[in-house]
């Protein structure tokens, strides 16, 4: 009676402890689906739809339009200099000047021998009248005496003898002309000297060939310049000027996107977008102006060139810059921040909140960026709300819960691409 006692209290307890577990079991079921996961705090921006450029972007260093070496052409002292280092000059001001007074003289002295040779120049143009006068004076005896002759009235020998004279007085004649022909030649001669000494003038006052900067003057008033070379300057340079308005961007490509470049140029001037370092949201718009005749071989490059005004002498010689080459605008293309793409292992993503408030992960094809924003070129319709914070707590098909934004800025607004 006992075992069989002992026997039926523990299949009782068992049957208990059963029921309890059960019990249990329910009760922690039931709270989980009781349970349910509060939504995920995120800031969203409608994505939007606008005009955007296809570009290529590029490292690149300015320089000069012209660059101007002023160098001597005579010999001489400079006397004196007629800017300030690093000065804004335009084209015919006065930069230098070289001791004139040697050069006056030479052009004194040409001067006065064309004086000189046009007075002998009269003289021999006197005697040739002259002797013009005696021939025509002999010929007229010797047709007259060669009548007479004719009529027996003179004797032949006076008639030979009046002959030779009028030869001599021809031979006189013609040394006359020579004289005068040999006077013309001379006063050209002086003529050219007096073009020469003008010249050689005119070098001693150096003026500016273009509109540009002055840079570090390389001689000083009382040096001795030489068109072979101002003292102790080897390259023969007084003054060095560049031209830095309208100035040039020199940039270069890979050769892989030289077909594209190619193609757009046909139809019609490329525009590109310069900026500087520190100023990057202030972009100055030029023109691509150069495209090199052949591939650099070492590094598969190609070199382009953009010009750019530059009134404001914002860009300088040597100076690297930032260069965009807008190749074609795409129409209605849809962006979205930046901040809204995420990487896994299938590719870029991002989540779209639906009208229930639920986030749904999109997979996306993304395009260049546009200053704060980022085309997406499939995946993404405009106007649909983006997730662009808070991404980390949202899980696909999820509730989220819309926060503003601590600063508001449209999405537009915030671009630095550009907009046809």
């Amino acid at each position: 009676m006992n075992r069989e006692h002992s026997l039926s209290y523990r299949v009782n307890s068992l049957l208990l402890i059963a029921a309890l577990a059960a019990a249990a079991s329910g009760c922690a079921h039931q709270a989980q689906q009781n349970f349910e996961r509060p939504p995920a705090p995120v800031t969203v921006t409608a994505a939007v739809s606008q005009d955007v450029s296809n570009y290529l972007d590029s490292l690149g260093k300015i320089v000069a339009r012209e660059t101007v070496s002023i160098q001597p052409q005579v010999s001489g002292r400079i006397t004196q200099i007629h800017f300030t280092d690093g000065a804004n000059v335009t084209k015919g001001q006065r930069l230098f000047t070289i001791d004139p007074r040697p050069f006056e003289a030479n052009l004194k002295q040409a001067q006065a021998n064309l004086a000189r040779d046009a007075a002998l120049k009269k003289q021999a143009e006197a005697n040739l009248a002259r002797e013009v006068a005696r021939e025509k004076w002999g010929l007229a005896q010797v047709e007259r005496y060669r009548t007479l002759v004719e009529q027996g009235v003179v004797a032949k020998e006076e008639y030979e003898r009046l002959r030779a004279d009028y030869d001599t007085l021809r031979a006189n004649t013609e040394a006359a002309r020579a004289a005068v022909r040999s006077a013309d030649e001379t006063i050209r001669v002086d003529n050219a000297a007096i073009d020469t000494a003008k010249v050689e003038l005119s070098y001693c006052f150096i003026n500016s060939p273009i509109d540009g900067r002055a840079g570090q003057r390389l001689v000083d008033i009382g040096n001795v310049v030489n068109p072979g070379g101002p003292g102790n300057n080897e390259n023969n340079s007084l003054l060095v000027i560049e031209r830095i308005n309208p100035i040039y961007a020199d940039f270069t490509i890979s050769q892989s996107h030289l077909s594209a470049v190619q193609r757009e140029m046909q139809q019609g001037s490329l525009r590109t977008e310069v900026r500087l370092p520190d100023m990057a949201n202030d972009p100055v718009t030029g023109q691509l102006t150069f495209v090199d005749n052949a591939v650099q071989n070492e590094t598969g490059q190609v070199t382009l060139r953009a010009t750019l005004p530059n009134p404001d002498h914002r860009f300088w010689p040597g100076r690297f810059v930032n260069v965009r080459l807008v190749l074609s605008t795409t129409t209605g293309a849809v962006l979205v921040p930046v901040s809204a793409p995420q990487t896994s292992a299938n590719g870029s993503y991002v989540y779209v909140v639906k009208p229930d408030s639920t986030a749904e992960q999109r997979t996306v094809e993304l395009g260049q960026r546009q200053g704060d924003l980022i085309v997406v070129q499939k995946g993404v319709n405009a106007g649909e709300q983006i997730v662009t914070n808070g991404q980390l707590g949202v899980t696909p098909g999820g509730k989220v819960l819309v926060e503003q934004p601590r600063e508001a800025t449209t999405p537009a607004a915030a671009t630095n691409g550009s907009k046809s």
